[in-house]
């Protein structure tokens, strides 16, 4: 394993890791706080709203979260994040919402400005968009020259096939992972992201065109346990 990521509030950026923890529900505190918006009570992502990948999140010492904005503000303060985005937000922690968040995504992803938007529904429990997505895992090889933050992968792997794992049993340091399908991709790929990370409208059309609308594969906990920066990921024998 070459990177393992966390990002603890949907749609930010989130911090890289040396060794986590990963339970039934994935990476203590990955996608365990979302911004919603309190007009609507929809739950944001940079589908809707793309300022959010300007920002990036990171967990407490102490517990919580806080978010660094792109003036380098640090806060977890709903005001200060309203002030941020231009609306009312507020950030709420998965612990406390009961009910699956709903969520918006363009009706068309090829419309640079889109006007019509349906509403899906997210996974209870931590933000993922799936309830079948707990740990996300990508190749190098898959990514080629793309920048892996397009992807928001938890778990970053050398070489290629992770393809080859759909369906599978792994281990991966003290986890035991089961293996399930492709992730669908959307236009939040496409976006720009701080540090050079441009537009590229290119991004999700190769995806949809040489790999089915899917890049990186999901993958359920059968046995928890700690994975560090350098295990080795291994199927279990049939």
């Amino acid at each position: 394993m070459q990177e393992l990521w966390r990002y603890p509030v949907k749609s930010l950026h989130g911090e890289r890791l040396t060794e986590a923890w990963i339970g039934p529900l994935g990476i203590a505190g990955d996608r365990g706080w979302a911004l919603f918006d309190r007009d609507t009570g929809l739950g944001l992502t940079a589908r809707r709203v793309p300022e959010l990948l300007f920002g990036a999140a990171r967990l407490r010492p102490g517990g919580g979260v806080e978010v660094v904005l792109p003036d380098g503000t640090v806060t977890a303060d709903d005001g200060v994040l309203s002030a941020w985005l231009g609306r009312r937000v507020e950030l709420r922690a998965a612990a406390d919402h009961d009910a699956a968040p709903t969520y918006e995504t363009p009706a068309d992803e090829d419309v640079p400005d889109p006007t019509e938007w349906l509403q899906w529904e997210g996974a209870s429990g931590p933000f993922h968009d799936s309830p079948r997505i707990r740990l996300s895992l990508v190749s190098t090889g898959t990514l080629g020259t793309w920048d892996r933050r397009r992807f928001r992968a938890n778990v970053v792997l050398d070489g290629a096939g992770e393809d080859d794992l759909r369906g599978r049993e792994v281990e991966l340091g003290g986890v035991h992972l089961r293996v399930g399908t492709g992730i669908p991709r959307c236009v939040m790929t496409t976006r720009p992201q701080p540090g050079g990370i441009a537009r590229d409208t290119s991004v999700l059309k190769t995806v949809h065109r040489e790999r089915g609308g899917l890049l990186a594969v999901r993958a359920a906990v059968v046995e928890p346990g700690t994975v560090r920066v350098g295990d080795v990921l291994a199927p279990t024998a049939d």
